[in-house]
């Protein structure tokens, strides 16, 4: 019986963490633009960014920790795609964004008049407080505020389906809403994350008194199925709700702008309080979480020379600085490098959840470096610098077009690469 509650509230606690306010407008935004064909949408979203959620957290439970999976392309290569990227989940681009989202979307909107140097200051003050002992983070998030954002979450969701806005348009073209819900959860990003958070999940039970590894691996995964179940029903009731105002919007709404007006008309003023306490919950369980992931996380790569309580202190401070540049001028800084990282992290999570298949490291190696090329051209292209060959690369239309070179890459490091070069301590 403890067993299973602790599975559940590290499992919310999960939820939570993953769940924050930019995950919250992309699936109505799918509903809107799908029509009567929301299903078929939203699965491709669900595949994308849930599955690669699961899939993330099972191949790290297994491997021990994220340097297990990433390191396969090499340590000193795995090292710094992990430390660029909690840099990125943590002060310098997410975690601020969780303060400003929360400012611009349920403070600002209700009471005009507060100042966001003093808000940012409040949240990250209240983040320091949730945060600053790493053992009862999840529990924190889990027991307390996780079912808070699900009862709001319900209530919006319960009502749209009860008494929907509107008829779903007829679906003109089937074919692609697969395809467009995949590119769409695909651009989320949310796998990114998996290392640092199953290092916490692991730690939680641990400090529950779980000290079996295999067992901890296999309790963190069955917690991160409950996050996984939750998700699809918060993602596809939002879905839903999206496709009930079909007919009214077309594609060229703002996905923010859609979820207030659905909240509007649903609940009229009461739905803006309502959205704005889902944001806020939804801001700082990802807030508190990340901070607490990104904190032990250094710890753990300075060998604890720097001790977590000085780093949840600095990570707060800084991003309480950094969220005073506004959502989009931190969206606009952290694209490019999400960018690069993401096809480079799914290309080694696939890799390690098939070990079976993919035994050597020299092909992880190539795979990771083709990927990460073409990840580079990507964004220089994006920038305006023309480079039409990744255009024809296979699948370039979906932001595939690393996929044929990450092929290519595996089989070409497989036999150019030293084995030997390559092993990684078990231990790491």
């Amino acid at each position: 019986m403890k067993k299973n509650l602790d599975i559940i509230i590290i499992g919310f606690a999960l939820f939570s963490v993953f769940f924050g306010a930019g995950n919250l407008i992309f699936p109505p935004y799918i509903g809107a633009t799908s029509g009567s064909g929301w299903l078929i949408s939203f699965l491709g979203f669900a595949i994308a960014d849930i599955g690669m959620i699961l899939l993330s957290i099972n191949a790290v439970a297994k491997a021990g920790s994220y340097q297990g999976v990433v390191g396969r392309a090499g340590k000193k290569f795995g090292l710094t795609l992990e430390v660029i990227m909690m840099l990125c989940l943590g002060p310098i681009l997410v975690i601020p964004r969780t303060s400003a989202t929360t400012f611009e979307m349920s403070i600002n909107p209700l009471f005009p008049s507060v100042n966001p140097v003093i808000f940012s200051i409040l949240f990250f003050g209240l983040t320091l407080v949730l945060t600053i002992r790493p053992t009862k983070v999840m529990d924190i998030i889990g027991k307390f505020l996780t079912p808070v954002l699900l009862i709001a979450l319900f209530v919006l969701i319960g009502k749209g389906i009860l008494s929907p806005i509107g008829k779903l348009i007829p679906v003109t073209d089937p074919q692609s809403l697969f395809s467009t819900g995949l590119t769409q959860g695909y651009q989320t990003m949310d796998a990114l994350g998996s290392g640092g958070v199953t290092a916490l999940i692991m730690t939680s039970f641990l400090a529950k008194g779980y000290k079996n590894k295999k067992e901890v691996a296999s309790l963190t995964v069955k917690a991160s199925l409950v996050a996984g179940i939750g998700l699809v029903l918060v993602y596809g009731g939002l879905a839903y709700l999206g496709a009930t105002v079909s007919t009214i919007y077309d594609a060229n709404v703002s996905q923010t702008t859609l979820l207030v007006n659905i909240t509007n008309q649903l609940l009229g003023h009461t739905g803006s309080v309502l959205l704005s306490i889902i944001v806020a919950f939804a801001c700082l369980t990802t807030a508190v979480g990340l901070t607490s992931i990104t904190a032990k996380y250094f710890e753990d790569v300075t060998n604890k020379k720097i001790k977590y309580q000085h780093l949840v202190i600095l990570i707060c401070v800084f991003s309480s600085i950094v969220s005073n540049l506004g959502v989009d001028k931190i969206i606009s800084i952290a694209a490019p490098i999400l960018t690069v990282l993401y096809p480079v992290c799914i290309v080694l999570v696939l890799m390690a959840s098939f070990k079976n298949i993919f035994t050597k490291n020299s092909t992880y190696k190539g795979a990771a470096y083709a990927t990460l090329v073409i990840s580079i051209l990507t964004v220089i292209d994006s920038l305006g610098f023309n480079i039409s060959l990744i255009h024809t690369l296979p699948f370039d239309s979906l932001g595939f077009n690393w996929i044929v070179p990450a092929i290519l890459g595996g089989i070409i490091g497989t036999l150019i690469f030293k084995e030997d070069s390559l092993v990684l301590n078990k231990n790491a």
